[in-house]
């Protein structure tokens, strides 16, 4: 079974940075998708960004294009999103989450079928 795990959330000034990071497990092969979504209390999870294992194709939501950066090490199976000049607003837990696609691209817009654990990030303003 696929198993994910995140870590590097933390507090952080607005205008700091973060890497999160999702180990993955349980898959042998690169025909997947693997997103970042983010939840702030009292809202509903919303896609921030995406990559493909297949091709390396990577999607972002509009408000953190520029700022993110999402990357993978297919070989270690890990997952990354660098946040820069991060926003109070953006303080929310961060979830990586996967699902298998065996075509080109990505798109956080689609079901995901294992999700990990969440880890806190808190933007300070």
């Amino acid at each position: 079974e696929v198993q994910l795990v995140e870590s590097g959330g933390g507090l952080v000034q607005a205008g700091g940075s973060l890497r999160l990071s999702c180990a993955a497990s349980g898959f042998t092969v690169d025909d997947y998708v693997i997103g970042w979504f983010r939840q702030a209390p009292g809202k509903e999870r919303e896609g921030v960004s995406c990559i493909s294992g297949r091709d390396g194709s990577t999607k972002y939501k509009a408000s953190v294009k520029g700022r993110f950066t999402i990357s993978s090490d297919n070989a270690k199976k890990m997952v990354y999103l660098e946040m820069n000049s991060l926003k109070p607003e953006e303080t929310a837990v961060y979830y990586c989450a996967y699902r298998t696609w065996y075509g080109s691209g990505c798109d956080y817009q689609w079901g995901y079928d294992y999700w990990g654990q969440g880890t806190q990030v808190t933007v300070s303003s």
